[in-house]
């Protein structure tokens, strides 16, 4: 029977051009949509955008644009940033695609016909690039949390849901699925919001036009929220030549940063509870990427752009750092120095100096193909292969995906050593060492192979190359065999080529 694997990002917000932050989780759940695809598993991967909201309007009419003009233009950012991370997504939704918009209608019909949304008059301090409103309890020096901006006071007639009728609901959630939401510090914090207290939530905004009409009350218009938690559930109506939703959902994993866990871990499960929905398994709450000691962001205009890195270190040197540096789930500083260091020493110094060693080694030593050996199983190397392996399998499987990396580099710097330690330009010059020479060769080969499946979900391009390079195929699904020692097919062309990380000469 196959496995569903339905993964998502947040839908990410339009009013300016993308940062690292936004490429930073779409190449998370990238890697993990490629890994289960690897594992054979059915894998639905979604991404997209957020383009209704005061945000957008106000970032429209500073450039004399309607809001559509607006949105239409900057979502080619966000797809192009997908495309230039390497993301294999399945299918990049707009929250302004009709088929989104009639789904939000139809669920927030089904919550009124219910009796879980009603109207009444509202004052609250609401911040405007959050589009959320906060009690004064919540603010940092008087100002958002998030922003470091002064919110507004706003008073106005709004429709509401009864989340406060579903705090126990959440409570017990919450206790029978203790893995729901990642890391334990992040489900402590979640729970935490409703153990203190819910209270109902605006719905609708009165005053704002650019957004999703209350289907029963066109006068207002859907909360930028709400109507974007609901896209994980829209995109599988429409998304296929059929309905996915029975194939797909619940989802397997959310990724997304700490700043909008309430909004996931606490609104979006009962909203789905008052429909009759089931809730997604996991939540995966990653931290920030810190400049400065400060999170990036661009209302702070703290940004590394993701495009001028990717086109100086390439694709995979920016999805190997991205996830090296920085301990996944926790905040982490990363910059231009520490990226180009980890280029220098762990892709050009020990992955690219081992892929050039080995495949050169063979095409002198062995006739340039990949060799055979009868006795591989018993070395070393074949043994720590067999832990890594499984030290991976178990990282993926808790989402460690740093820890995944740090066990593959254990891999790649043994082969590094034993090249030091078996000198294959020795044994090639003695006679009787033949043999020898052989098993180190297939040895390095093989391990180099099961290296390169294993970073082929963080590094696709580096890893069909390198398979390329040994002679091997790059296949999809059966992981788990393909990684086994001895998978390595013998009497291929290995080929040596050019530097796959020549190094960065700082200036």
């Amino acid at each position: 029977m196959t496995n569903h694997f339905y993964i998502t990002t947040p839908i990410y917000y339009v009013n300016d051009v993308p940062h690292i932050g936004n490429a930073y989780t779409t190449i998370a759940a990238d890697i993990l949509a490629r890994y289960h695809r690897q594992l054979g598993d059915d894998v639905f991967f979604l991404t997209g955008t957020d383009e209704h909201g005061n945000p957008a309007a106000r970032a429209a009419e500073r450039r004399g644009l309607s809001p559509l003009e607006h949105v239409n233009e900057m979502v080619k950012r966000f797809q192009e940033l997908a495309q230039r991370v390497n993301a294999s997504n399945d299918f990049f939704i707009r929250t302004t695609d009709s088929e989104h918009e009639q789904s939000v209608q139809n669920f927030l019909s089904k919550l009124y016909d219910r009796g879980d949304i009603y109207l009444k008059s509202y004052k609250g301090l609401y911040c405007p690039a959050c589009e959320a409103f906060y009690a004064p309890k919540d603010l940092l020096a008087g100002k958002c949390p998030d922003h470091g901006t002064v919110c507004d006071e706003v008073e106005e007639e709004n429709y509401f849901f009864r989340l406060s009728a579903y705090q126990s609901r959440l409570i017990e959630h919450f206790d029978k699925h203790p893995e729901f939401v990642k890391p334990q510090s992040r489900f402590n914090e979640a729970r935490s919001f409703i153990t203190g207290g819910l209270e109902d939530i605006s719905i609708s905004r009165a005053t704002l036009k650019w957004g999703i009409p209350i289907p029963w009350d066109e006068s207002q218009v859907v909360y930028v929220w709400v109507d974007a938690l609901l896209n994980y559930l829209s995109a599988l109506e429409y998304a296929g030549d059929h309905d996915l939703t029975p194939e797909f959902w619940p989802a397997s994993y959310h990724m997304m940063a700490k700043d909008i866990l309430k909004f996931h871990a606490v609104i979006w499960p009962a909203l789905l509870m008052a429909a009759g929905n089931k809730l997604p398994e996991h939540l995966f709450i990653h931290g920030y990427l810190l400049m400065g000691g400060q999170k990036m962001s661009k209302t702070r205009g703290n940004v590394l752009d993701p495009f001028d890195i990717i086109n100086r270190y390439g694709t995979d040197a920016f999805r190997f750092y991205c996830f090296r540096e920085v301990t996944f789930g926790q905040d982490g500083v990363v910059s231009i120095e520490g990226l180009e260091a980890r280029y220098n020493s762990e892709l050009a110094n020990d992955l690219g100096n081992l892929v050039s060693r080995t495949t050169t080694m063979i095409e002198k030593f062995g006739g340039g193909l990949v060799p055979a050996a009868t006795e591989s199983s018993k070395s070393d190397i074949a043994s720590l292969a067999g832990s890594v392996t499984s030290d991976v399998t178990a990282a993926m499987s808790r989402v460690d995906l740093t820890g995944a990396l740090e066990k593959i580099w254990v891999l790649v710097r043994r082969l590094n050593k034993y090249i030091e330690d078996e000198a294959p330009w020795k044994l090639a010059k003695d006679e009787t060492a033949a043999s020898r020479l052989e098993l180190v060769l297939y040895n390095l080969a093989e391990g180099l192979r099961i290296c390169a499946l294993l970073l082929q979900s963080f590094m696709p391009e580096t890893s069909t190359e390198i398979l390329s390079r040994l002679g091997q195929a790059t296949e999809t699904g059966g992981l788990q065999q393909r990684i086994l020692w001895g998978g390595l097919k013998t009497g291929g062309r290995v080929i040596a080529g050019e530097p796959l990380f020549p190094k960065i000469e700082r200036s």
